[in-house]
């Protein structure tokens, strides 16, 4: 399969569906967390596939791995939030769960799409 643009990324494509999930599930959240947790969820969501696109629109190997890195640092800020959530019992464990399990797949695709890049980069060193 060819990559037109971020669209066909599977990374970009699972974290959209994880930004979904946390959309629907924050809206189980009290009132006044509106402006605090769910606030927070919901950036750190949006800010994993908007990176991934950020990243390989800009068109070379090394803004895509860092743009990559900083997804991967807001999958671990959104877990991080999930679990403060599900602690203080504004989530059951019930609806953290899938959350969760889409969290640990966008988490490994990411890790094995920096992997990749990471090759190219150093495939692109070796030959100058």
């Amino acid at each position: 399969m060819t990559i037109r643009n971020y669209r066909d990324l599977v990374a970009w494509q699972k974290a959209m569906a994880l930004a979904e999930s946390i959309y629907k599930t924050t809206q189980q959240l009290p009132r006044e967390e509106r402006y605090g947790l769910v606030s927070q969820m919901r950036r750190a969501a949006v800010s994993i596939p908007s990176n991934i696109a950020e990243g390989e629109g800009r068109g070379d190997d090394g803004n895509l791995l860092r743009s990559l890195r900083i997804s991967y640092g807001s999958l671990r800020e959104l877990e991080t939030q999930t679990l403060l959530a599900q602690r203080l019992r504004l989530l059951k464990e019930a609806d953290t769960k899938p959350v969760f399990d889409q969290c640990h797949e966008v988490g490994r695709i990411l890790n094995g799409l920096m992997k990749t890049v990471r090759t190219r980069i150093e495939a692109k060193r070796g030959r100058t």
